[in-house]
């Protein structure tokens, strides 16, 4: 066991380097140069040199991307090319945002894709199904910023019911967090509810289809009984994998969509404005710490595993 938990952890530290390292290279190579931004065009060929010698253009990549990792292992981040602002003050005021923003829309998108998956598998081939079926597809095939941008017209504007906030975040306690939360929310349940029933149904439906729910069916157990105490425990390991998985992808991704157009200063705002802008330092920062969050959700997994299932240890 100790050995397939190093070859694991070891997986996980190649999966970090080879991620860093491409994104970092991509970034040295295709990324603006801020040596003229720094200095004008008018320079002279010694000022050109001192300050590319300043940023570390001269040095050769292999240096610089070891730099990047004790960047990354010591959280000294540098400083914004944008603001001038330590990094790590930027992250540390943007991550609480972006998960005070996320999470509402997460967990209630899966436990309703749950519930959804659940219903559609016990009735399937039946109307139900076929109608939970449709809501799903019909929603995966609606672009995440069409419904972004009906949901602020819906509900925030006079076009609409006109109830919250149309952008910003101005947070002070309970209920302005929930004015500025509800409509995200709103959007990113009704954007990962199709796909999230699709998946909960299938894996579903394969349990149920297995010997041991037959046996029990056989022995006189109701449905409410085989769907929450047999399918449903039993497929706990698919369910949570999926979960902890996609924390990371809904938190920067779902974000990064969300906090543009809404002006949420989470992490997405920040990463979308470090893309326009050309600032590496964050870019470089979101990148390499998005890395470590998948090798220690994928630890964290493992360990989850075990306790739902003592055999997989």
């Amino acid at each position: 066991m100790c050995s397939s938990e190093s070859l694991k952890l070891l997986q996980g530290l190649l999966l970090v380097l080879g991620v860093t390292f491409i994104s970092f290279a991509l970034m040295v190579w295709f990324g603006p140069d801020q040596t003229y931004t720094l200095i004008g065009k008018n320079a002279t060929p010694e000022q050109i040199a001192e300050v590319r010698s300043q940023l570390g253009y001269d040095r050769a990549l292999l240096y610089r991307y070891l730099d990047y990792l004790r960047e990354l292992a010591t959280l000294d981040l540098g400083a914004s090319n944008s603001t001038g602002e330590r990094v790590s003050s930027i992250l540390a005021r943007a991550v609480p945002v972006s998960l005070a923003l996320m999470i509402p829309g997460f967990l209630l998108g899966n436990l309703l894709g749950i519930a959804a998956g659940l219903a559609a598998a016990r009735h399937r081939g039946r109307w139900q199904d076929r109608l939970i079926s449709g809501l799903s597809v019909g929603g995966m095939s609606i672009s995440f910023l069409v419904i972004i941008i009906a949901f602020q017209v819906f509900f925030s504007t006079p076009y609409g019911l006109d109830l919250f906030p149309v952008r910003g975040w101005k947070v002070n306690g309970l209920a302005s967090y929930l004015q500025y939360v509800t409509v995200p929310t709103l959007a990113l349940i009704f954007v990962t509810l199709g796909y999230n029933t699709r998946f909960y149904r299938a894996i579903f439906i394969e349990e149920l289809g297995k010997e041991h729910i037959r046996a029990a069916r056989a022995f006189g157990a109701s449905e409410r009984v085989l769907l929450w105490k047999h399918v449903l425990k039993n497929s706990m390991v698919p369910i949570v994998t999926r979960i902890m998985f996609s924390i990371p992808l809904v938190v920067i991704s779902g974000s990064l969509l969300i906090e543009s157009y809404f002006g949420i200063p989470g992490i997405g705002l920040i990463t979308f404005e470090a893309i326009t802008s050309g600032d590496q330092p964050v870019l470089k920062a979101v990148v390499g710490l998005t890395a470590v969050a998948f090798v220690v959700i994928q630890v964290a997994t493992e360990m989850l595993y075990r306790v739902l299932d003592p055999r997989l240890a």
